[in-house]
């Protein structure tokens, strides 16, 4: 069940999806995020990518600095830390609205490429779960002894 403050800040997400320059939606569970970059320029189209987490906003302003030199400096950044599953962020419909948002500044390959990363994010998540069950990279804090 959703009460009123969780319905606020979805629709608080919608817009912040709608407007910002540039959307980081951080997965803390597998340590990645899907960067959303729609500035454009005369030869290059806006950015979707699967990058590492960065520490701070600042950090991901100037990997995206070094990654995209001719661009002007970001404006504004809006992160989206995803505490969730990949499957809630399309259930909720925010995925859907990255994929609007990103097809309606690049090309008729930005359908293609959210699916793609979509899928990308689904299979990382699925493996970091896997890790977890099998204890790859997991520690045990207590045990049955």
């Amino acid at each position: 069940m959703m009460n009123e403050d969780y319905v606020s800040n979805i629709e608080e997400v919608f817009e912040n999806v709608d407007q910002a320059e540039v959307i980081s939606v951080s997965f803390p569970t597998f340590g990645k995020a899907v960067v959303i970059d729609t500035r454009s320029n005369e030869t290059d189209g806006p950015m979707l990518r699967i990058m590492p987490i960065v520490s701070s906003p600042r950090e991901r302003v100037r990997t995206l600095r070094r990654l995209r030199a001719g661009f002007p400096r970001v404006r504004n950044l809006t992160v989206i830390p995803w505490p969730g599953y990949v499957e809630s962020l399309v259930a909720l419909g925010i995925w859907d609205r990255i994929q609007t948002r990103f097809e309606y500044e690049g090309d008729d390959k930005s359908a293609e490429a959210c699916q793609t990363i979509l899928t990308e994010l689904r299979g990382l998540e699925k493996a970091e779960m896997a890790a977890a069950i099998r204890g790859d990279n997991y520690e045990t804090l207590w045990s049955t002894n």
